[in-house]
């Protein structure tokens, strides 16, 4: 399912149906033959951006007005996904289905996101690929955003007070992670904090005051040591010297690394301010850019490219506060030709670029359109490691190594279901998706509960073969794929999974029709 990719020719072959033409699906969990790794454990590098756009790279978007020079290498160097998903269209349930292979609205949390001061979201028994990861000899870290809960000590049983002296519990050093440096949640949402290895690096000593548009953040306290232009800075100074340090090391490392970028408030430093050509989102994106090669040249430097598996991806569509209507006058679109954008159902919501790199094993320049996940990290992890997932662990996580190595057959996906910021579903199959909801489901025109969207039919079909934009709802017309995709859905919810294994319980009910 994937090829070589003639950069020149991506979007027109994108826009003709290669990327979204139909297929033959069979659901395979197990290794494709000759795909199993056998030569030791590669290292993992995990970049997951926040709120960055598909077609904000030219290497998946031509038109890009943003310069990427690192990450167009990146993707010179290995394999584009110009199908690849992500498991929520907005922050937290993307995270959680990273970590632990199952989708978030199979947890207790139905929509939305958590906040700074939420509970621990991952459950107390979970697996997660860290977990798992470390359990087969690899040391583990997770630096930068972390956005699933985590529980704080409050100054007495009747207080919602926090605590700062006291360490966190439930964080990523209880789901497997080694070492940890993060932020308790988006770089808006307060408190404004460094958390390594469970303990707040300096205590607040100041609150922030609210502002909005670009800018964006909520009012709350503030580390001594925190300054918000300076986080994605830190952040990558820490994930440079972790590498640096595993650099040292003969056992492999799993680097988690999940930016706060380009996510408002946007804050772009002195260095790239004005340097895009676009606006202060464009230049955000090209820190981003600069991230990405910071850590690019700290593996070449440690010897380790050859060796690692380097993954780059985003945790749902752009938003609005990137300022599209700017951007479109200069020809930008963030969103690519996508419908809607952040928390929307539709493709402008979860659609995401991924590259890939792994010298020898992933073919350099090459393109893979089959449909991926990013729940598909675990299997795709245990895959390589050898390790057999047990029933109750990435019950939505689909190996995704027979595409990486390029002896795929067919489609390794069955279906991918995606969702919505207020717990509208979707459901996709081949070129057919199958949404279950009026309108948007999010911040998009027509908006849930909105006069428009209560004219429309319950449910919209869309085929992304002949209608990528989704402007021709053709569920009148195909009652029967109506039908098949909902009877599907409903199986995976009844299941507990959407995967080969023993039925697993959801928390809580799950309710497929809004």
């Amino acid at each position: 399912m994937c090829k070589n990719w003639n950069r020149r020719d991506f979007v027109r072959a994108a826009l003709a149906g290669v990327a979204f033409g139909p297929r033959v699906f069979g659901l395979s969990m197990g290794s494709t033959p000759g795909s199993r790794v056998s030569q030791g454990h590669p290292n993992i590098v995990y970049i997951l951006a926040d709120d960055l756009g598909y077609g904000d790279l030219s290497c998946f978007n031509k038109n890009s007005k943003i310069p990427v020079p690192h990450l167009n290498q990146l993707a010179k160097e290995g394999m584009a996904f110009t199908d690849a998903h992500s498991g929520s269209a907005v922050c937290t349930p993307t995270r959680y289905g990273v970590l632990t292979g199952r989708y978030s609205w199979r947890s207790r949390l139905k929509k939305g996101v958590t906040y700074g001061d939420s509970p621990h979201l991952i459950e107390d028994t979970r697996m997660t690929a860290a977990s798992m990861l470390k359990s087969q000899g690899y040391h583990t870290a997770c630096i930068g955003k972390w956005h699933l809960g985590w529980d704080w000590t409050m100054k007495s049983d009747n207080s919602n007070e926090i605590d700062f002296s006291k360490p966190i519990q439930h964080g990523p050093t209880t789901n497997g992670f080694d070492y940890s440096f993060c932020i308790p949640a988006s770089l808006d949402i307060p408190p404004y904090v460094y958390v390594e290895n469970d303990t707040v690096t300096a205590l607040p000593n100041r609150t922030v005051e609210g502002k909005t548009g670009k800018l964006l953040m909520r009012e709350g306290l503030t580390g001594a040591d925190f300054e918000h232009r300076d986080v994605l800075p830190k952040l990558t100074e820490k994930a440079v010297a972790y590498i640096d340090r595993r650099g040292r090391e003969k056992k492999p490392f799993f680097l988690y690394f999940p930016l706060p970028a380009p996510h408002t408030p946007i804050l772009p430093t002195d260095d790239f301010q004005g340097k895009s050509g676009t606006n202060e989102y464009g230049d955000f994106v090209m820190q981003i850019d600069w991230v990405v090669g910071q850590v690019m040249e700290a593996l070449e430097r440690n010897g380790l490219v050859g060796n690692t598996l380097f993954i780059f991806t985003n945790d749902n569509g752009s938003s609005p506060n990137a300022d599209f209507e700017y951007l479109a006058q200069i020809g930008h679109n963030p969103n690519y030709v996508f419908r809607g954008h952040k928390a929307d159902i539709y493709e402008g919501g979860h659609r995401v670029p991924l590259i890939a790199r792994w010298p020898g094993r992933i073919k350099a320049g090459s393109v893979c359109d089959d449909t991926t996940c990013l729940t598909d990290l675990m299997a795709t992890a245990a895959e390589i490691t050898g390790y057999s997932l047990p029933d109750d662990a990435g019950e939505d996580s689909v190996s995704m190594l027979p595409n990486l190595l390029g002896t795929a057959k067919g489609p390794v996906r069955e279906a991918t279901v995606h969702h919505s910021v207020n717990g509208s579903f979707a459901i996709r199959q081949g070129k057919w998706k199958l949404i279950l909801c009026s309108g948007s489901g999010g911040w998009s025109f027509p908006r849930p509960g909105s006069p428009e969207a209560r004219q429309l039919p319950p449910v919209q079909l869309y085929d992304l073969n002949s209608d990528i934009g989704e402007t021709t709802n053709v569920q009148d017309k195909r009652p029967d794929v109506v039908k098949r995709l909902t009877d599907l859905l409903q199986d995976y919810v009844d299941r507990g999974r959407s995967t080969p294994g023993a039925t697993q319980k959801n928390d809580g009910e799950v309710v497929i029709l809004q």
